[in-house]
């Protein structure tokens, strides 16, 4: 009879073993969405804060082109295309397919952050931040407006905004952590 109390004892003890580390577990999980749904929302923000700035200066003075200094301007473009206006169409189709393939895009970047971890996971973080705010823009003025003007005398770079920034950042990161950090054998 005192094995079978024993017995009894430890299954209880790993019963509340159990419910204690899911209890750790599921609060672990509960931060982590926490601090990932903060860093996307501020990446959100101010891309939108910065467009929507852009766009009310736009609707004052009927253009946008600001001179900041010699190397830098805020002109407004509406591009229809991808990422610094690679592939501009005016056809309604094309136009819906590769909004619908940058949302499919979107999705599979939601997916690869919840089986990442640490400094991959941020930067996929980032990512998908600025992803969704041209997401948003293109869904919802059907096209992403873009305002920086980044220039060397005549030689100017693509304009592009605050979520391209946070894309290039992202994936600039992902490339330095699969050439530094993994020591993967080619």
């Amino acid at each position: 009879m005192k094995n079978v109390q024993y017995a009894g004892k430890l299954i209880k003890m790993d019963v509340r073993d159990i419910l204690f580390k899911i209890t750790l577990m599921i609060k672990k999980n509960i931060k982590n969405f926490f601090i990932n749904s903060v860093i996307i929302f501020i990446i959100f923000i101010v891309d939108r804060f910065s467009k929507i700035y852009i766009l009310k200066k736009a609707e004052l003075e009927n253009v946008v082109d600001i001179y900041l200094n010699p190397f830098l301007n805020f002109y407004l473009i509406w591009n229809k295309g991808i990422a610094f206006g690679l592939f501009s169409f005016n056809e309604r189709f094309i136009y819906n397919v590769i909004t619908f393939i940058i949302a499919i895009i979107t999705i599979i970047i939601l997916v690869m952050i919840s089986k990442n971890e640490g400094f991959k996971k941020y930067s996929l973080l980032v990512i998908f931040g600025g992803s969704l705010g041209n997401l948003f823009d293109r869904i919802y003025y059907s096209a992403v407006p873009d305002f920086i003007d980044f220039h060397i005398k005549n030689f100017h770079w693509f304009v592009f905004n605050i979520a391209d920034i946070f894309i290039t950042l992202g994936v600039i990161c992902l490339i330095f952590d699969e050439m530094f950090t993994n020591n993967k054998k080619i």
